[in-house]
């Protein structure tokens, strides 16, 4: 016996309380991995050991618990992935999800590193698979767009009589009178909807529908904001059975082939004073004359006035979706996600942070969700996987080891100090 293997089992132990203490210490770190202590015995070619090692200390990359934090800034992973971040030039993997939006629009964690992912193409969309980059969020307000389309879905009641029960409304027909001088349409039933012109101007439009002599015949005259003009009129046929079938003379049958109604205002069918030309396309597809009250079920258009940034929010995807005060939403990129074949050859390089080495192999990236890459959960944090109870029993345990090479070391002195005295 020798003092040698006493003192290695007292280094041993003094590390793997250096282990143990760290995992206790960062029991509440976000994003931290408990780490475990490998020890091996020496031999040097003898039959009697000459002591022990600690020949690794190994990370455990499995995943903690997700804790709500009801932050949208704040986003855990819920599978497998580390989040790519990049500062002063250099590549780092983490699972600690608490960012910041700094002022200039970059997604940061506390020590200032951003995060990478994918961005978007020439159209807008977000270019998956592209080359990762430092993703920012523009604080540009979004411009209006004009409408284009409208798509509504109403019935027509077909108890209604020709020149029977209408209603009327006064309409304004010549834009150059300057005393407005109104006429009177006629109608059955109305629906109107908001559209916009290309500076972001809301303009009221309403349809007037009116049961002409024709049998299932209806009349229909556009007004914007109480002007109109003949030139956008149009008239509706139905079956037998109450489906559109003709419009404008065109075969409606097939909600596929449903003709466009074309509604304009310039300088042939002005629908006001106002210079600002504008047209979009009316589609009626799966209207109905049934024997019911008249009424609209669906409604749908393509336009929108400008808005300010408002806001973001992030997808289970990573999408990046800025929100803007006239209600559109558009993304700004997506967060890519780093997987490795071998997490534990990892290099912990502190800040919850590690980088890629050989042992760990190369990244393999992805969006959130595809594959083995787990989703973001935007509102949550992954709290450290280290298991408290377990670290103060291995801690016992440790104590002990310490313990008993200490009193190896006694053993060995009073044998020693018997030699000595050995007359």
């Amino acid at each position: 016996m020798s003092f040698s293997q006493a003192l290695s089992g007292l280094n041993a132990a003094k590390s793997n309380l250096g282990v143990l203490g760290n995992n206790i210490a960062n029991s509440q770190t976000v994003g931290f991995k408990g780490a475990s202590s490998q020890f091996a015995d020496v031999f040097a070619n003898s039959k009697v050991g000459l002591g022990t090692r600690v020949s690794a200390v190994l990370q455990d990359f499995s995943e903690g618990n997700l804790e709500a934090t009801n932050r949208n800034l704040d986003l855990a992973i819920s599978g497998q992935g580390f989040y790519r971040f990049e500062q002063g030039g250099e590549i780092t993997y983490s699972r600690n999800g608490q960012l910041s939006l700094t002022p200039d629009g970059f997604l940061e964690n506390a020590t200032g590193a951003r995060i990478m992912g994918y961005g978007l193409n020439a159209a807008g969309q977000v270019q998956t698979g592209g080359q990762p980059q430092v993703l920012n969020v523009p604080a540009d307000e979004m411009p209006a767009s004009a409408t284009t389309n409208v798509a509504t879905t109403f019935n027509l009641d077909s108890r209604m009589v020709a020149g029977e029960g209408r209603s009327q409304a006064e309409v304004v027909t010549d834009m150059t009178d300057p005393d407005n001088t109104q006429q009177t349409l006629n109608y059955h039933y109305s629906n109107n909807f908001t559209v916009y012109d290309s500076l972001g101007n809301p303009r009221n439009i309403t349809v007037y529908y009116e049961k002409a002599g024709a049998p299932n015949t209806w009349n229909a005259q556009v007004v914007m904001d109480g002007h109109y003009s003949a030139g956008n009129d149009f008239t509706l046929t139905f079956d037998n059975s109450g489906r559109l079938d003709l419009v404008d003379g065109a075969d409606a049958s097939d909600p596929a082939n449903m003709p466009t109604l074309n509604v304009a205002n310039d300088a042939t069918t002005p629908l006001g004073p106002d210079p600002v030309a504008m047209a979009f396309d009316l589609n009626i597809a799966g209207s109905t004359q049934f024997g019911n009250t008249s009424t609209t079920s669906a409604l749908t258009q393509d336009g929108y006035t400008s808005g300010a940034l408002v806001g973001i929010t992030i997808q289970n995807d990573g999408t990046i979706m800025r929100n803007y005060a006239n209600e559109q939403s558009r993304p700004a990129g997506q967060i890519a996600l780093a997987y490795f074949r071998n997490p534990e050859g990892l290099n912990a390089s502190g800040d919850n942070a590690w980088t890629a080495t050989n042992a760990s192999g190369q990244e393999l990236l992805g969006a959130p969700g595809t594959g083995v890459l787990g989703t973001v959960e935007s509102g949550a944090i992954e709290t450290s996987n280290v298991d408290m109870a377990k670290q103060l029993v291995d801690m016992i345990v440790s104590q002990r080891a310490y313990q008993a090479n200490s009193q190896t070391i006694k053993t060995q002195d009073e044998l020693l100090q018997t030699a000595i005295n050995l007359r």
